[in-house]
C-alpha cells in the first residue's frame, strides 16, 4: 500500500481538505436497507414533522460515516482507524427534491503520538449548522 499516508509526513496542524458529501432521500432509503434502521423520521416527512422535526433527517450513523470516509480516504487505509467518536449536535435535514443537502467535512491533526498514531479533530456541518461535535479520530499511519 504505497499510497498510505506516512506518520513522518504529518504534523500537528496538518489540515485535511474539506469534502462535500451530498445526501438525497434515496441515500437514506439505501442506508435504511443496509443498516436495518427504518425509523420513519428518516423517510416519512409527515411523521418527522409530527414529532417536531423540520423534515426528514439523515441517520446519525450515516452522517458519522461521511466524516469517517474523509479520514479513511485521507489515510489511504480504512484499517488505519484505531478509535473514532462523535457527538451529534444537530440533524442533517434532507429535503424531498433532486438536490438533497450537503454535509461538509474537514479535519485537523491535533496530536501526533510516538506510537505512529495521530489524533484528528473533525468538523461537519450541514445547512449552516454544526452537525457533529467533539468529533475525533485516532489513526495509525505508515
Amino acid at each position: 500500500m504505497s499510497n498510505r499516508l506516512r506518520h513522518a509526513d504529518v504534523e500537528v496542524g496538518t489540515e485535511i481538505p474539506e469534502r462535500t458529501f451530498t445526501v438525497r432521500r434515496l441515500d437514506l432509503v439505501r442506508y435504511a436497507g443496509a443498516s436495518g434502521d427504518f425509523n420513519p423520521i428518516h423517510w416519512n416527512e409527515r411523521f418527522a414533522k409530527s414529532v417536531g422535526l423540520p423534515d426528514v433527517i439523515a441517520h446519525g450513523m450515516f452522517t458519522m460515516a461521511q466524516a469517517g470516509r474523509l479520514i479513511t480516504d485521507w489515510t489511504g487505509d480504512p484499517g488505519a482507524v484505531v478509535d473514532y467518536s462523535v457527538r451529534f449536535s444537530a440533524p442533517v435535514v434532507v429535503p424531498d427534491d433532486d438536490e438533497g443537502t450537503d454535509i461538509v467535512v474537514g479535519g485537523t491533526v491535533k496530536k501526533k503520538h510516538d506510537d505512529g498514531t495521530v489524533t484528528v479533530a473533525l468538523s461537519a456541518r450541514s445547512g449552516g449548522a454544526k452537525v457533529l461535535a467533539r468529533s475525533t479520530a485516532v489513526v495509525r499511519l505508515a
